[in-house]
Protein backbone atom coordinates (compact mmCIF):
# COMPACT_ATOMS: atom_id res chain seq x y z
CA UNK A 1 0.00 0.00 0.00
CA UNK A 2 1.29 3.68 -0.62
CA UNK A 3 1.93 5.28 2.53
CA UNK A 4 3.51 9.08 3.29
CA UNK A 5 5.66 9.58 6.11
CA UNK A 6 6.57 12.72 6.89
CA UNK A 7 7.67 14.66 10.49
CA UNK A 8 5.69 17.17 12.03
CA UNK A 9 6.08 19.09 15.55
CA UNK A 10 2.94 17.65 16.97
CA UNK A 11 3.75 13.46 15.90
CA UNK A 12 7.29 13.64 15.18
CA UNK A 13 7.22 11.15 12.56
CA UNK A 14 4.26 9.87 11.31
CA UNK A 15 2.27 7.96 8.58
CA UNK A 16 -0.40 9.03 6.19
CA UNK A 17 -2.34 6.05 4.43
CA UNK A 18 -4.13 7.87 1.86
CA UNK A 19 -7.03 4.91 1.10
CA UNK A 20 -7.76 4.64 4.83
CA UNK A 21 -7.51 8.55 5.09
CA UNK A 22 -5.40 7.26 8.64
CA UNK A 23 -2.57 9.36 10.03
CA UNK A 24 -0.88 7.88 12.75
CA UNK A 25 2.47 8.51 14.73
CA UNK A 26 5.20 6.13 14.53
CA UNK A 27 5.43 4.72 17.99
CA UNK A 28 8.57 1.60 17.27
CA UNK A 29 11.21 0.77 14.17
CA UNK A 30 13.06 -1.62 13.48
CA UNK A 31 15.80 0.54 12.85
CA UNK A 32 17.34 3.56 14.05
CA UNK A 33 16.92 4.51 10.28
CA UNK A 34 13.90 3.66 9.44
CA UNK A 35 14.56 2.49 5.94
CA UNK A 36 14.66 -1.41 5.31
CA UNK A 37 12.32 -2.93 8.49
CA UNK A 38 9.38 -2.58 10.30
CA UNK A 39 7.59 0.29 12.27
CA UNK A 40 4.59 -0.29 14.87
CA UNK A 41 2.35 2.89 14.16
CA UNK A 42 0.16 3.88 16.99
CA UNK A 43 -2.97 1.44 16.03
CA UNK A 44 -1.06 -1.07 16.31
CA UNK A 45 -0.48 -2.23 12.39
CA UNK A 46 3.21 -3.22 11.66
CA UNK A 47 4.39 -2.04 8.32
CA UNK A 48 7.76 -3.24 5.99
CA UNK A 49 9.27 -0.28 4.51
CA UNK A 50 11.48 -0.70 1.43
CA UNK A 51 15.71 -0.52 1.85
CA UNK A 52 16.95 2.84 0.90
CA UNK A 53 20.47 3.50 0.39
CA UNK A 54 20.82 6.81 1.67
CA UNK A 55 17.75 8.54 4.21
CA UNK A 56 15.70 10.56 1.83
CA UNK A 57 14.40 14.05 2.46
CA UNK A 58 10.77 13.57 4.38
CA UNK A 59 7.80 14.03 3.10
CA UNK A 60 8.01 11.13 1.01
CA UNK A 61 5.47 8.57 -0.66
CA UNK A 62 6.48 4.99 -0.22
CA UNK A 63 5.18 1.25 -0.99
CA UNK A 64 4.54 -0.52 2.31
CA UNK A 65 3.06 -3.94 3.26
CA UNK A 66 1.31 -4.48 6.21
CA UNK A 67 2.11 -7.59 8.17
CA UNK A 68 -0.48 -10.52 7.80
CA UNK A 69 -1.95 -11.02 11.67
CA UNK A 70 -1.67 -7.81 13.03
CA UNK A 71 -4.48 -5.60 14.26
CA UNK A 72 -6.61 -3.41 12.08
CA UNK A 73 -8.44 -0.55 13.75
Amino acid sequence: MKVMIRRSPEMGLSIYVPKKDLEEPIVETEHEGLWGGWIRIANGWVLDLPAMEEAPRLPITVEAKKRAGEATP
